[in-house]
């Protein structure tokens, strides 16, 4: 009988002792949980909604190769896609700028940067998007003769999401840098995926000549 009341003499003691402590720590999580929603109200959707509105002059840029620095850059009156990436990050805008940044910088053969800022973009669920950033990728390492890299960015892009678009696009850009990497059965394979699942695509018009290549340096 004793023991149990030494026990729960324990029990009392220690949440006595800690009830200051414990108190704190829950005040800490409310405040923590109080920041967070203001961040998001006040802070983020703010940013977001501005960011925005900031990125239809980039995007007009962007359609027009002579432009296509300012595009980056800005003009001086309206903001490039580099500082609405920077200075907006944690917005779907920020995250489209990377997007394009990336794309730019790809055509300027300038891979490493493209390289960079395509790695900052995170998937959105979309089912073109997130593939078509994934595949250039895999051009840049492509254009920069790392194959097997490539390879592995056509594949993940190619299997994102099914398509008629994307998904036979980098299929063929597989088969190509497969062939690359003389590995002619898996670029036989590739092609013949083309072949069978997407016979509409674009790829498909032209994928027997590539599969009879591929089979005759088997």
């Amino acid at each position: 009988m004793s023991t149990n009341n030494n026990t729960t003499e324990k029990k009392g003691s220690f949440f006595q002792d800690n009830q200051k402590s414990i108190t704190f720590i829950i005040g800490g999580i409310l405040v923590l949980i109080l920041l967070y929603i203001g961040y998001q109200k006040l802070y983020l959707a703010p940013r977001a909604e501005t960011a925005a509105d900031a990125m239809y002059k980039a995007e007009e840029y962007a359609l027009i190769d002579s432009l296509q620095k300012k595009a980056i850059d800005g003009d001086g009156s309206f903001l490039g896609f580099k500082e609405i990436a920077d200075e907006y990050s944690n917005t779907k805008s920020a995250n489209i700028a990377n997007a394009y940044l990336g794309g730019l910088y790809l055509r300027q053969g300038n891979f490493q940067e493209a390289i960079k800022y395509l790695q900052k973009y995170s998937d959105t669920g979309s089912e073109i998007l997130d593939p078509l950033v994934t595949g250039m990728v895999g051009d840049a390492y492509s254009e920069s003769h790392d194959y097997k890299k490539a390879a592995d960015l056509y594949k993940k892009a190619a299997n994102k999401a099914s398509n008629s678009y994307t998904t036979p696009l980098f299929l063929k850009k597989l088969g190509l840098v497969q062939e690359q990497l003389n590995e002619y059965k898996s670029a036989e394979e590739s092609y013949t995926r083309i072949r069978n699942d997407f016979p509409e695509s674009q790829e498909a018009a032209t994928i027997d000549a590539l599969i009879a290549r591929a089979q005759a340096k088997q």
